[in-house]
């Protein structure tokens, strides 16, 4: 019943505001009266969106307009770690690391299972080095140390330096005002608006929304001369969605995700046609801690100790996977740990003290409990009820592939480790993955146009980019790669609509 109250809501709102539109249908373009008007129109403010905008001014746009529907701009974006993956930039070279497009895809079709796109990888890796300068420009700054992420066969995750999205988001937004782009809160996307052969020509948004309150704000149109780029991002926080899709994310599994992150944008573009794409590949963060919430500190660092440190099981004592392997196979790896009677029994994240420091975030992981000093092995075996002896010999074991350079357990690239020896003082981390990412989302070709299921042609006037569109990555993304592939398709985007 809500959802019926809630459309002849929608259809008062747009009598009143001239014409009656319903989701699906079109109408003649001079009969709807428009309360604004832009050349191009976004949808969402994370780094798909920005990158657009900015993009677009690029290409010699006048007039374009960012619509947020939260209080905040960035979303997901300002959330993660600050890590991108990008080959062939100068840091990479600096560092002498032998990297290429091609390589990189080559890892992310491994990680997709046979479900990736190499097209559309290939165009977000290619594009890397430019959106690396392009957020350079912004006034973004990296990092010297470039981090190995799981799944890839070359270090190449850049990090800004507040080891935060923030620090690419701030830098864009401000960017994006300087060069004369509307950008507005409290302004949700609620549906397309298409002309009468189909082509979409504006939006309808529910002007001064508060989130959780559905019917705040009024409803206004809002013309697009050139087209409609929708970059809302993914449906992790939609928990009805999600678990239509994945029966076992439940609203008793954690999410890393903003709160505004319910498939706004998937939802209504599917409505008007649009192709679904691998809806079901959600993918969980092997990173994640059980003892915060969110996407927490104890991400971050996990992420940075992953490559020189070991996970181990809590009743066995013992390694149970690669460390830096793709996150799939981590998540599955790590859910797998339970007690006797079934119930969940963390990893434990095992990194020496005097590597670990090198980061700032074990300050903030200790300060939260969300990790712990211990002076011995003992006495990680006491706290986390492990056996002893089966541990310190991983331990020893451990110490010697460094050695070696060869991992006879699980394979792992030991290069990663640079030479680190696991020795005490240790920091321990409890490891727990949480939904992280939607891997589906709708169908894309490789000019961010959206293509219609019915003739799986492009739909005139509309085009996405970021986490809202699938297909790209299969069953599993590498990490790091979210973000350059917003980057680079938010570009696209912009590159199409200004051709339009």
């Amino acid at each position: 019943m809500q959802n019926r109250r809630s459309f002849l809501k929608f259809g008062a709102s747009a009598a009143a505001a001239g014409v009656m539109l319903p989701m699906t249908a079109s109408a003649k373009a001079e009969e709807i009266k428009w309360d604004d008007e832009h050349e191009v129109v976004i949808i969402g403010s994370g780094f798909a969106g920005l990158a657009a905008a900015i993009e677009s001014t690029r290409q010699g746009a006048k007039d374009v307009a960012i619509f947020e529907k939260m209080a905040m701009f960035g979303g997901n974006s300002t959330l993660n770690a600050g890590q991108a993956c990008f080959t062939g930039t100068a840091l990479q070279k600096k560092h002498n690391i032998q990297d290429s497009p091609e390589m990189m895809v080559a890892d992310q079709l491994k990680s997709g299972r046979g479900y990736a796109s190499k097209e559309l990888l290939t165009v977000s890796a290619e594009l890397g080095d430019y959106c690396y300068q392009l957020t350079k420009d912004c006034g973004s700054v990296y990092r010297d140390h470039i981090i190995t992420t799981g799944g890839h066969s070359a270090t190449r995750a850049h990090q800004v330096v507040e080891r935060s999205g923030a620090g690419i988001i701030q830098p864009m937004l401000k960017t994006a005002r300087k060069l004369g782009v509307k950008t507005v809160t409290r302004h949700k996307f609620e549906h397309l608006i298409r002309d009468k052969k189909g082509r979409v020509i504006g939006v309808q948004i529910r002007k001064g929304y508060h989130f959780g309150h559905e019917d705040s704000g009024e409803i206004i149109n809002v013309k697009a001369q050139r087209g409609v780029i929708i970059a809302t991002g993914g449906f992790g926080y939609n928990i009805a969605l999600r678990q239509a899709q994945d029966p076992t994310l439940t609203a008793e599994v954690g999410c890393t995700n903003a709160k505004g992150a319910t498939g706004d944008g998937l939802i209504e573009m599917m409505a008007a046609g649009a192709t679904p794409l691998h809806l079901a590949f959600i993918q969980s963060g092997p990173w994640a801690s059980p003892d915060e919430g969110g996407f927490g500190y104890g991400a971050g660092f996990s992420l940075y100790n992953f490559p020189h440190s070991i996970a181990i099981d809590r009743n066995t004592g013992q390694r149970f996977m690669n460390e830096i392997a793709d996150r799939k196979t981590r998540a599955d790896l790590e859910i797998q740990r339970r007690d006797k009677d079934g119930n969940p029994n963390p990893a434990l994240l095992i990194a020496p003290k005097h590597e670990a420091k090198n980061d700032p975030s074990m300050e903030h992981v200790l300060e939260y409990n969300v990790a712990w000093e211990f002076e011995s092995v003992e006495a990680i075996a006491k706290h986390f009820d492990v056996p002893l002896k089966p541990l310190k010999q991983q331990i020893a074991d451990w110490n010697g592939y460094i050695d070696t350079g060869v991992d006879p357990q699980f394979g792992k690239r030991m290069d990663a480790a640079r030479g680190v020896k696991l020795t005490p003082p240790f920091i321990v981390q409890r490891l727990w993955p949480k939904v992280h990412y939607c891997q589906g989302g709708i169908q894309i070709n490789r000019k961010a146009e959206v293509l219609a299921a019915k003739t799986g042609k492009p739909i005139p006037g509309l085009f996405a980019a970021g986490e809202v569109t699938g297909g790209i990555h299969g069953v599993s993304r590498l990490g790091a790669c979210a973000t350059p592939e917003c980057l680079a398709f938010g570009v696209v985007a912009a590159r199409s609509v200004m051709e339009a």
